[in-house]
């Protein structure tokens, strides 16, 4: 908006008065909007929030804090057969100094400690013979297993540990090395450890190959992305997953280009969850469910901002639903049709209110062409017509969630990772830390240990992920 001194505005009638106040009135109110937005009303992350603590959008429980009854608890057990035994004798009686030692013991009280031993490096050095052979005179040499190539090298378990440390426990490279000083005396150079990644990445070609492929045949899929700096630049990290398997990729394309060169979304046929940002909707040959845990906060920002009562009560619907759909026996797939048509009836009555609370902008005038811009209120109500399908298909088929909170901690580690060493140096490094994570993030979802399927890898027999339809629900 060009700005105007006293003079022009006295020069101005009274119309284009009322026209400048109203769009200062807007322009006022988009700006307090944006200040009043944080992560619990907003798609804004929670590092936006600064010191304020914004308020959880989960209703207080009931239940006290930790173990709840009836909760079978863990810790250690007792074992059979214990490494090492130490016997503590009885010499004397503290009572009255007699002398014990010729006594027999008449029980014996055990306590037992777990404990890590001294750890170090073990050397095994391999010694390859040489011939000559009696006949032709050449001579000849006995082979060394496979991955022994160097004279001195670290070997699969170590290199498996850097990988784990930095792949998964996102430690930088330095303090790997250091760790691996103070544990074993051995300081490895951090070109051990990118080696170590590298070399990983390569033997796990073919599992995470079959990530990709198992989540392509999966019925329901979550779909997120985030920014991720790449060689200084802003690329986009893109995560596709299951509770059971996990596979990232980056690009530098967030949209359609981006899902398009990823692959899984071209050839996807079941029901994509997602937010509701417009190039997912592009792929049309699936099905498509959207967050509701974004129309909580956009809900609740209203509420906050515009005192819309129709918000709230919109709010409360979808966590009522979610409660019933939470509370069904297992054996049932979707609400019963009464329920759905009650729910749905009640949906389109707070959109009816919501739409009378908000009526649609005046057209533009012949000077200002184009749509005129909506309320944030009203463009939800829209959203939520247009899209009532996609918005309450948690209700009408239970394998789609609630929400896609799933994909949103996939990117979380990595949003960690990128809080830890700042940025991807260069992409190799970033595919390179993709394909380990995606494969690490399956090897955990579907309940192996991560630190032997990364040794296993390196062993050239990695961990291959099961099918979908073989996985529980």
């Amino acid at each position: 908006m060009t700005d105007l001194n006293s003079d022009q505005l006295v020069d101005m009638d009274k119309a284009a008065l009322i026209t400048l106040i109203l769009e200062l009135q807007q322009e006022v109110r988009a700006l307090r909007d944006q200040l009043a937005k944080n992560s619990q009303n907003s798609g804004k992350p929670p590092s936006s929030d600064g010191l304020k603590k914004p308020r959880s959008l989960r209703e207080k429980g009931r239940r006290r804090s930790g173990g709840q009854v009836g909760h079978e608890g863990h810790t250690l057990k007792r074992v059979e057969q214990p490494d090492h035994i130490e016997h503590h004798a009885v010499t004397v009686c503290p009572h009255c100094a007699t002398d014990l030692c010729g006594v027999e013991p008449c029980a014996v009280e055990r306590r037992q400690v777990f404990d890590v031993p001294p750890v170090r490096l073990e050397v095994t050095e391999h010694q390859a013979e040489v011939k000559q052979c009696p006949r032709c005179g050449r001579q000849v040499k006995g082979s060394f297993p496979t991955g022994v190539s160097q004279p001195v090298q670290y070997g699969a378990g170590l290199q498996a540990q850097a990988v784990y440390l930095t792949s998964y426990q996102l430690l930088p490279l330095a303090r790997t090395c250091e760790l691996f000083e103070d544990f074993y005396g051995q300081a490895p150079a951090e070109a051990f450890v990118l080696e170590a990644q590298a070399a990983c990445a390569e033997r796990l070609q073919l599992a995470v190959e079959s990530i990709r492929q198992e989540l392509i045949a999966s019925p329901t899929v979550h779909f997120d992305e985030s920014g991720a700096r790449v060689e200084d630049r802003l690329n986009w990290l893109h995560v596709a997953s299951t509770k059971h398997l996990t596979y990232y990729a980056i690009h530098p394309k967030r949209g359609q280009m981006g899902m398009q060169a990823i692959g899984i979304l071209p050839q996807f046929r079941g029901r994509a969850v997602h937010d509701h940002w417009s190039p997912y909707l592009k792929f049309e040959h699936c099905q498509h469910a959207f967050c509701n845990a974004h129309h909580l906060r956009e809900l609740r920002f209203l509420v906050e901002q515009y005192d819309q009562t129709w918000a709230q009560d919109m709010a409360h619907l979808l966590l009522t639903i979610k409660a019933e759909v939470e509370a069904t026996p297992p054996d049932q797939t979707r609400l019963p049709p009464d329920r759905i048509a009650a729910y749905e009836q009640r949906y389109d009555d707070l959109l009816h209110q919501g739409f009378e609370a908000n009526p649609p902008p005046d057209p533009p005038t012949p000077a200002k062409r184009g749509r005129k811009k909506q309320s944030p209120a009203r463009n939800l109500l829209v959203r939520l017509h247009r899209y009532k399908a996609e918005t309450l298909a948690f209700m009408h088929d239970f394998r789609v969630p609630f929400d896609n909170n799933l994909a949103e901690r996939d990117v979380r580690m990595v949003k960690v990772k990128q809080k830890v060493s700042g940025s991807f140096r260069i992409r190799a490094g970033a595919d390179t830390f993709c394909t380990i994570r995606s494969y690490i993030s399956t090897v955990r979802k579907q309940g192996h240990n991560v630190t032997a399927a990364i040794h296993d890898a390196f062993l050239g027999q990695p961990f291959m992920p099961a099918a979908w339809a073989a996985l529980p629900e």
